[in-house]
């Protein structure tokens, strides 16, 4: 345009150098951006991809806490079906655990071996012979969507692998530990009767108030990889309780030695995906921990106390 412009007036004779400096005005705008407003667009649109990341992130965080919820929800349905048909009791945690390494048997599954074997096949729970797999969708526990990195290779208790990352109140509904008539025969390693079987489900007191089920991990220390953490199928009350003739046993101390290690995983945005017992589920932060595990996100929600792992 410019260039028919300067031959127009060429050819009439006008004077060109009102049109020149009108080209060179306009010739900016016609050719592209200078290199301070490529810069500056450029800085605005960082600028904006810095606002927008994190909120996406933690929607697509959120999405995966709400999928995490619906697979706990699933976990209690296949609970309470469990219970319905065998006498109302809910399904043992692990019914053999004080056999061998650990005993064959889990809430989530089977296992060949009954210690460490060579065959890594054989340390790990098949969840197709679980007792819940009747009532789970293609008889398998939902692994929790949110991205955790276990270590399984070479893990001696990789076996736990198959409960999705979520555990179960193995003391207050996967055992009889808070039952009071048991004998020392009843007790004995070789006959664990407090293990075999669930806990009633008319004997919970406060099923609104009591856990089911929690997003779970173990802690595990290696000398050459250091802290790792691995699944891990129960969610463990901040102090370990003990079944005796006398009734059920713990300590609440004050100190961290007194604690249990902590199990329960804030994985969600900060937060651990519980279930209860009468079914509602709801995500909890994290109150209290023991010693440098919350920096592994580990840790308990509530009271410093067992009650809303006890039964009673």
């Amino acid at each position: 345009m410019c260039g028919e412009s300067r031959l127009n007036v060429a050819r009439s004779g006008q004077g060109g150098r009102a049109v020149e400096a009108t080209c060179r005005a306009g010739g900016r705008g016609a050719g592209g951006f200078t290199l301070i407003e490529l810069l500056i667009v450029v800085s605005i649109i960082a600028l904006l991809v810095a606002i927008v990341l994190p909120s996406l992130h933690k929607a697509r965080a959120q999405s995966r806490a709400v999928v995490c919820l619906s697979g706990l929800r699933q976990l209690h349905m296949a609970n309470t079906h469990y219970a319905m048909e065998n006498h109302d009791l809910y399904v043992p945690a692990a019914s053999d655990i004080l056999d061998g390494f650990g005993g064959r048997h889990r809430w989530h599954g089977v296992r060949e071996a009954d210690g460490v074997d060579p065959d890594p096949a054989k340390n790990t729970f098949d969840p197709l012979k679980g007792p819940l797999a009747d009532s789970l969708y293609d008889g398998r526990v939902k692994e929790c969507p949110e991205s955790v990195r276990y270590w399984t290779e070479g893990v001696d208790n990789a076996f736990e692998h198959g409960c999705g990352g979520y555990g179960y109140n193995q003391v207050g509904l996967g055992s009889r530990l808070y039952q009071t008539s048991w004998s020392r025969e009843d007790l004995k390693r070789d006959n664990a009767r407090h293990m075999q079987t669930g806990w009633l489900t008319t004997a919970v007191a406060k099923p609104a108030d009591t856990v089911m089920f929690t997003d779970t991990a173990h802690r595990q220390y290696h000398t050459e990889r250091g802290f790792y953490l691995t699944e891990y199928s129960f969610c463990e009350p901040p102090f370990p309780v003990s079944a005796t003739v006398a009734g059920p046993m713990w300590y609440e101390g004050p100190s961290d030695s007194d604690l249990y290690l902590p199990t329960i995983h804030f994985r969600h945005l900060e937060r651990a995906n519980v279930i209860w017992c009468d079914g509602h589920a709801n995500a909890q932060k994290m109150s209290f921990t023991r010693g440098d595990y919350g920096a592994f996100g580990l840790g308990w929600f509530g009271p410093r106390s067992n009650e809303l792992f006890d039964p009673f």
